[in-house]
C-alpha cells in the first residue's frame, strides 16, 4: 500500500518577527492518506459536496480554501445564507469525521526557540518538517507500507525552500531515523508541490484542518479547553478520532508535538 502525506503550514518561519504575538508560533500539520482510497472515496466525496454548494465543475473547480470559507468569498457566498451555511458546516463535520485519515501537528515557538538556543539557530520550517518527516517514516515502517510527502505551493523561492528542507531530511536523516530508513519507505527524495489550482483533495483536507489543530495545540499546552466554534469542532474531531496516538493513546508527543 502506497500512503501520501498532505502538508499544511501556519504561520512563517520569520525568526524576526517571533517576539510579535501574532507571529509566535509556526506550525506544520500533516494529513495521511492512503492514495487508492483518496481515489476511490476522497476525492469523489469531496468534489461531490462542492458540487452541490457552490457549482463546482471539473473544468473550473471550486478549490476549498479555510480562509475564503470563513469570509464567505466567493465562490463561497452561497454560505451568506445562514441555512445553506449550517447544512454545509454539518456535512463538512461530518465529512471530516467520516473520511479515513491520520494527523500530526507540530507546532514551534519560535520566541522560546531563540531564548533556549542563543548559538544554535535551526530554521523553524525545517525543524517542524524534520518532526513530522520522521514520524511519517516511522509509521510507514511500522505499517510495512510506503510513502512519499507532498505540499501546496507557495511560489519560487518558498518552493525551493521547501524541496530543499525535505531534501535535507532524507538525506541525513535525523536525530532518531537513519537515512538508510528513510530511502526504504519514501518512494522519493523530491517534495512534491502541487499548486492550489491542481484540485488536489488531500491538501484541500490538510488545509480545512491545519488552522483547527494549531490553535488546539496552543490551547492544549496552556491548559485551556478547544474554542467553542466551528474550528473547536473539528479540533474536537481530531483529538476523538485523527490524530496519531502512542501506545497507550496519548495524543501529545504523537499527534501534536509542541517545539522546542
Amino acid at each position: 500500500m502506497k500512503y501520501r502525506m498532505y502538508v499544511d503550514e501556519v504561520g512563517n518561519s520569520d525568526m524576526g518577527a517571533s517576539s510579535d504575538p501574532n507571529h509566535r508560533y509556526l506550525s506544520l500539520t500533516r494529513v495521511i492518506f492512503e492514495l487508492s482510497y483518496v481515489e476511490q472515496v476522497v476525492f469523489p466525496r469531496v468534489e461531490d459536496l462542492k458540487r452541490r454548494y457552490f457549482g463546482s465543475h471539473p473544468d473550473d473547480p471550486v478549490i476549498l480554501h479555510r480562509k475564503e470559507l470563513v469570509n464567505k468569498k466567493p465562490p463561497f457566498e452561497a454560505l451568506r445564507d445562514a441555512a445553506i451555511a449550517e447544512a454545509f458546516n454539518s456535512e463538512l463535520l461530518s465529512l471530516l469525521q467520516e473520511l479515513d485519515y491520520v494527523v500530526t501537528t507540530a507546532v514551534i515557538d519560535k520566541l522560546e526557540h531563540q531564548r533556549r538556543y542563543t548559538a544554535w539557530r535551526f530554521d523553524p520550517y525545517h525543524y517542524c518538517l524534520t518532526v513530522l518527516v520522521e514520524r511519517y517514516v516511522m509509521w510507514l515502517h511500522d505499517h510495512t507500507c510506503i510513502g512519499d510527502v507532498m505540499a501546496e505551493s507557495r511560489g519560487g523561492k518558498e518552493d525551493r525552500r521547501l524541496k530543499d528542507s525535505f531534501e535535507r531530511v532524507y538525506v541525513k536523516g535525523s536525530d532518531y531515523v537513519k537515512p538508510e530508513q528513510f530511502a526504504a519507505c519514501l518512494t522519493s527524495r523530491q517534495l512534491k508541490v502541487k499548486a492550489k489550482s491542481n484540485n488536489v483533495a488531500g491538501l484541500q483536507i490538510a488545509d480545512l484542518v491545519a488552522h483547527p489543530s494549531y490553535r488546539a495545540a496552543v490551547a492544549r499546552h496552556e491548559n485551556k479547553p478547544l474554542a467553542e466554534n466551528f474550528g473547536g469542532q473539528i479540533a474536537q474531531i481530531l483529538e476523538e478520532s485523527k490524530y496519531k496516538r502512542g501506545p497507550r493513546g496519548r495524543i501529545e508527543g504523537w499527534g501534536r508535538k509542541w517545539l522546542p
